[in-house]
């Protein structure tokens, strides 16, 4: 069986101790672990001082750290052109991918073997363009599991994304389901992973350092229910709102301990204070943007548990009684495996992945063929 989560110790405590920021003793003193919500390598140092056990990355977060630093990743394309002649556009994006995620991989490797790979993880997500080929998402999978032995390789929550995540469990792979905005994706993702372990330990193999965890895009929830608002007119309580996220995480949360589930629920997608706040005290991983780390820890919030205190009764209703997609989020059965690929959120959020990726393929071919209309340097 796969180890239990590390909770935290007095040896956690005395890490934080010198920062003694609210991020560092939201991990050292309870149950949650903060994730940074990018690979770039300096926001990880910061994040890491202030207690982070791990980082995830997607395409979108890829391209601002490349737009972050362009001389630098032209230089690196030219480089891994010269290294790799025959390498397309496609591979040489994702040789730089790969470049970035074994910095911010080794920048973590202490806490994975502090804690026996049960922290101190790199989330590495695959091409977007892949979300209906089980097979092709495995394929990179297994390319992104050598980049370092503490990567963990985010799939899709569609229909597709669900075979592939069961398939690269049984292989030993660490998932992370990502593109799940609702209490039944990640219920679907946590089955599909739960699978997936099941018949690598028939197969006698080991599981217990393997470190899954299943997202839920709290912020993007959100996000939908207020283009709602504005594209169908919808007049709804705006306090509400802010809540949409919190509870569909909760609920999942339950349903989870309930259900015995062995990969961690992980939230994402922040958009205020709430989504910290009102998760803490739960044995998850919730994934901080830098930004949104500095301001939760230059705040005067109190630090502690609210993970089992429910959301209001009547904000509830409010949601589910103004928004049918808020019913569809937050009940278990409110979506089904066929509703997941074209579900509004989904369809958002695999959109925008697949829009920052292919600026990231066009980035790579400028540094591959300079633009001979442009003045030289």
């Amino acid at each position: 069986m796969t180890a239990a989560h590390p909770t935290a110790t007095a040896g956690d405590a005395a890490m934080a101790a010198p920062g003694q920021s609210p991020l560092a003793q939201t991990v050292a003193q309870t149950a949650t672990d903060i994730w940074n919500d990018s690979c770039a390598v300096d926001e990880l140092r910061y994040a890491i001082v202030n207690g982070a056990t791990g980082a995830t990355a997607n395409p979108t977060i890829v391209h601002d750290v490349w737009r972050a630093d362009p001389a630098r990743w032209r230089a690196c394309v030219v480089e891994l052109a010269g290294e790799h002649p025959a390498w397309s556009e496609r591979e040489l994006a994702w040789g730089v991918v790969g470049v970035m995620s074994v910095e911010g991989a080794r920048l973590l490797a202490p806490i994975f073997d502090r804690f026996s790979g049960r922290k101190g993880r790199l989330s590495v997500q695959t091409d977007p363009t892949l979300f209906r080929n089980a097979e092709a998402m495995v394929e990179q999978a297994a390319g992104f599991d050598r980049l370092a032995p503490n990567v963990v390789v985010k799939f899709p929550t569609t229909r597709a994304g669900l075979v592939a995540m069961e398939e690269a469990t049984a292989a030993g792979i660490s998932v992370n389901a990502t593109v799940s905005i609702s209490v039944a994706q990640a219920l679907a993702a946590a089955e599909a992973v739960e699978r997936g372990l099941a018949r690598r330990e028939a197969a006698g193999h080991p599981t217990d350092q393997m470190c899954p965890v299943v997202t839920l895009m709290m912020g993007r929830l959100e996000d939908w229910l207020r283009v709602l608002t504005e594209r169908d007119g919808v007049i709804a309580d705006p306090a509400a709102l802010p809540w949409s996220g919190v509870a569909a995480f909760k609920r999942a949360y339950e349903l989870f301990q309930g259900r015995g589930f062995r990969p961690r629920l992980l939230g994402a997608a922040i958009r205020h204070h709430l989504h910290w706040s009102e998760l803490i005290g739960g044995d998850v991983v919730l994934t901080l943007p830098a930004v949104w780390q500095r301001r939760f820890n230059a705040s005067a919030i109190e630090l502690r548990s609210r993970i089992d205190e429910p959301v209001d009764a009547g904000i509830v209703a409010e949601l589910v009684d103004r928004f049918p997609d808020f019913r569809r989020a937050y009940e278990p059965d409110g979506l089904t495996v066929d509703d997941f690929d074209t579900w509004g959120p989904t369809a958002r959020t695999l959109r925008a992945f697949m829009a920052s990726y292919h600026e990231l393929l066009h980035a790579v071919s400028d540094a591959l063929i300079a633009d001979p209309d442009r003045p030289r340097d």
